[in-house]
């Protein structure tokens, strides 16, 4: 597997590192995710995820599993999504201003199906799953984190293995509740080897594990003229509202090495011991509410992210090692509060378009955190789409509905200072262009 292969090179370069008695690390490292990022489908993103506890496609996973009940029909969908990022840093000793410019590339892929027919009780069970992979589908369990002198943005990076799984069921006169798991990894390796001073190896043995952890996530919806005014027409036909939690996860790794060094570090050997943590999501608590028309709906969301958690992660990371940095010097994080906003208008039986905009203040409080160096700033995110739906279909007994979504962030300007691994300091001026753009296809049974 690639995680595999990856952890392989890893444990080496531990290995290399033990020899010259030290440890370095130079990769990419991000706190972000696909789902809390961008926005999983191509509603999603053209909505700013204003829209998204109440889509009722596969994404409903994550952000509202309650909303899998909505549509009673099965469904399969592929999409695809292409993030282009320039995050700048304006720093006097830089060449230039571009600090990171890889693109994102995600493949999806989902399924929804009503599980209700398994029982004798004919009440609908709907089970749905989404699963992403990084590069198309050619990067599965890749995993970086580290420290740095030329700072790294907090919420911008690759998140290979994205993975949802829930259920969903009405309970009372349009109230319907659900629940699913977000699926993450920790993973340990280990690694005893016997090494030169070149750094060439012998005697190796190398033991990986991934263990899955999971993460709850609960939803429910409450459509408000079929609850309170069920057998006649009032002022609440139309509206919805939804409620959801998401509890904190993150992909960690943990190393374990012990090395030999050939004439300088005789058996037992030296122990390396590196725990840390990589693409971390707060605890959320979202509230949201619609109004549908005829034709139309507007809706928006609120969504309280608590960020401040991700301190104490931080407190037990050896590469980020805030553990031994004095108390006033300590990353900080800020719980935050994010509003969302869009709309979507039917321009007939084929067509729809919308639109949405959110405002995402940053959690990063510090703008002085030593030798991490992460910069972040404060967002605005504006979104539109287009759906169309074939329903000439010979073979197919539903029709075919084709999305696709762009999203533009811009990223505020905002001054930090860096502190390299000497102790001297300089500073910079973060801020940054992001444009994403997501296609899916979908198929009902």
């Amino acid at each position: 597997m690639a995680f595999s292969s990856r952890s392989w090179s890893r444990a080496l370069s531990l290995a290399i590192a033990a020899a010259s008695v030290g440890f370095s690390a130079s990769v990419n490292a991000s706190m972000g995710n696909l789902g809390t990022t961008y926005g999983v489908m191509p509603v999603d993103v053209a909505t700013a995820q204003s829209l998204s506890m109440f889509n009722d496609q596969v994404s409903a996973t994550y952000y509202n599993p309650a909303y899998l009940t909505k549509d009673e029909r099965g469904e399969l969908t592929a999409g695809i999504l292409h993030a282009e990022q320039e995050l700048r840093s304006a720093n006097p000793n830089a060449h230039g201003d571009i600090l990171a410019n890889s693109p994102s590339q995600h493949v999806l892929i989902g399924m929804k199906t009503n599980l209700g027919s398994l029982t004798r009780f004919e009440h609908p069970i709907y089970l749905g799953f989404i699963a992403g992979v990084e590069k198309y589908g050619k990067e599965m369990l890749a995993f970086d984190s580290q420290t740095t002198e030329n700072g790294q943005f907090l919420q911008y990076g690759k998140e290979p293995l994205f993975l949802n799984i829930g259920g969903a069921t009405p309970l009372w006169r349009g109230i319907s509740a659900g629940a699913s798991v977000r699926v993450t990894l920790d993973a340990q390796a280990n690694l005893d080897a016997v090494s030169t001073l070149g750094g060439e190896t012998s005697r190796e043995k190398l033991a990986v594990n991934a263990e899955p952890s999971l993460k709850t996530i609960l939803g429910t919806t409450i459509d408000l003229g079929s609850t309170l005014c069920p057998d006649s027409d009032c002022f609440l036909n139309g509206w919805e509202t939804a409620f959801t939690y998401r509890t904190k996860s993150a992909a960690s790794t943990s190393v374990d090495s012990n090395i030999i060094v050939t004439q300088t570090i005789p058996d037992p050997g030296l122990s390396l011991a590196v725990s840390t943590i990589d693409s971390f999501q707060p605890e959320t608590f979202g509230f949201g509410a619609q109004y549908k028309g005829e034709n139309w709906r507007v809706g928006g969301s609120v969504e309280q992210q608590n960020w401040s958690e991700l301190e104490n992660e931080f407190s037990s990371d050896t590469i980020k090692d805030q553990q031994s940095a004095p108390p006033g010097s300590r990353i900080q994080f800020d719980d935050v509060l994010i509003p969302r906003i869009g709309a979507e208008y039917a321009l007939n039986k084929n067509f729809s378009v919308r639109g949405g905009i959110a405002y995402e203040e940053s959690p990063l409080k510090s703008t002085r955190n030593p030798e991490i160096n992460y910069l972040d700033t404060d967002k605005i995110v504006v979104g539109l789409g287009l759906s169309a739906t074939y329903d000439r279909t010979r073979l197919l007994a539903h029709p075919v509905r084709l999305d696709i979504g762009y999203q533009y962030q811009q990223l505020q300007e905002r001054d930090f200072t860096l502190v390299d691994f000497d102790g001297n300091e300089t500073p910079v001026t973060a801020d940054g262009d992001v444009h994403v753009v997501s296609g899916s296809i979908t198929l009902k049974f």
